[in-house]
């Protein structure tokens, strides 16, 4: 799947905009708050109905204005049929506080989930790193992120485990509010949950079985590294069975008004040799590790998907040695990736990135929200 041209009205520093893309890859140049990362949101935005922030829409609209909208012309390039190719008009149609519309070809889905994992998408942003140091959650988006576009079960899935444990913890709530306790109405959402939480945890199991070699084999590209490093899916699943699980955490849960088993706990554990890379890997180390993640989460969707993906990439060379950053344009040279987006303050760097692809690319300068190619 190729992005060839988006239009954006008042999303965030941008008024209007219209850009005409290569097919191969984009550079964004441009001073820090100009704009670049915005861009690449507006293509997220397009693929997968949020911002990859995973902010409120009403950070994603221009300041003082009341809504926005993208519209975008992708090129879908079915791998099943290489002489298939199709015109796609996606068009997000976004007021705060109100339903949001997304459309395809001028026909408005009636489910926004119906929509994720037809154009599959990679970004990569300084930001990973967090996925390292930071809590189980943002591991847990990794997971959700990457099942969700290729998988409309488990999107399905996922969303009513959500929706319902939503229900079990306001419920376990009210109860503390009132003193009371309904055993009853806790078996309903204990028995709704099981079934969703079953079929999460076999495919997130599924997945890691198939994703940890290609991890492992990008990491040692990157890095040039000999450690040996690893990615463990940690459920509690994996040791009993759920049903009897919610049973036993039943009074904790009743004590703490929350939900204290189940696939939201669930966790990637990142090791380097025999420790937690977050304790005991290096700067170095932590980097090369969450950007293989995330070149292998590419190549997954890419291997499994009808469609490449678009990668998308946001500052990253800033954060990466010489040596890093010679083997990842590297990388993307040899496996294709497809159509890339990069963005970066030193229009030098990006002459050397772009020496590298002849001449299917364009770059753009971007400053106070517009557009000089």
């Amino acid at each position: 799947m190729k992005i060839q041209g988006l239009k954006l009205t008042q999303f965030k520093n941008y008024d209007s905009g219209q850009f005409v893309f290569s097919e191969r890859l984009n550079c964004f140049v441009g001073k820090n708050g100009m704009g670049k990362t915005n861009l690449l949101d507006a293509i997220y935005y397009l693929c997968m109905c949020k911002s990859h922030r995973g902010v409120n829409d009403r950070n994603v609209v221009k300041h003082s204005t009341e809504f926005f909208r993208l519209e975008g012309y992708f090129l879908n390039e079915k791998k099943i049929e290489k002489k298939s190719k199709s015109k796609i008009k996606i068009v997000a149609k976004v007021q705060p506080g109100k339903n949001k519309e997304i459309e395809k070809d001028d026909v408005a889905y009636q489910k926004l989930s119906e929509h994720i994992g037809m154009i599959p998408v990679v970004i990569i942003v300084p930001d990973d790193t967090l996925m390292a140091t930071e809590g189980s959650e943002e591991r847990r988006r990794f997971l959700d992120n990457t099942l969700s576009q290729l998988d409309g079960d488990y999107l399905k899935n996922l969303i009513t485990y959500n929706k319902i444990l939503k229900q079990r913890n306001s419920a376990l709530k009210k109860f503390a509010e009132t003193r009371s306790f309904n055993a009853e109405l806790v078996d309903i959402y204990d028995q709704q949950l099981i079934g969703p939480a079953q079929v999460i945890f076999e495919k997130r199991k599924e997945f890691i079985n198939s994703f940890r070699p290609v991890f492992k084999e990008f990491y040692q590209d990157i890095s040039s590294g000999q450690e040996k490093i690893d990615c463990i899916y940690s459920s509690s699943l994996k040791y009993g069975d759920f049903a009897n699980q919610l049973k036993e955490s039943r009074e904790k849960d009743r004590i703490l008004t929350r939900t204290t088993c189940g696939i939201h706990k669930d966790d990637l554990v990142f090791r380097i040799e025999t420790h937690l890379l977050r304790k005991f890997g290096s700067q170095g180390q932590l980097k090369s590790y969450v950007l293989s993640m995330k070149l292998a989460q590419y190549d997954f969707l890419k291997k499994n998907h009808i469609s490449n993906p678009i990668l998308l990439m946001d500052d990253i060379f800033d954060k990466l040695d010489e040596g890093r950053v010679q083997q990842l344009i590297k990388l993307i040279l040899e496996k294709n990736f497809g159509q890339v987006f990069i963005t970066d303050t030193h229009e030098n760097r990006v002459e050397e990135i772009i020496k590298n692809f002849a001449t299917d690319y364009k770059k753009f300068y971007i400053e106070n929200g517009e557009l000089k190619e």
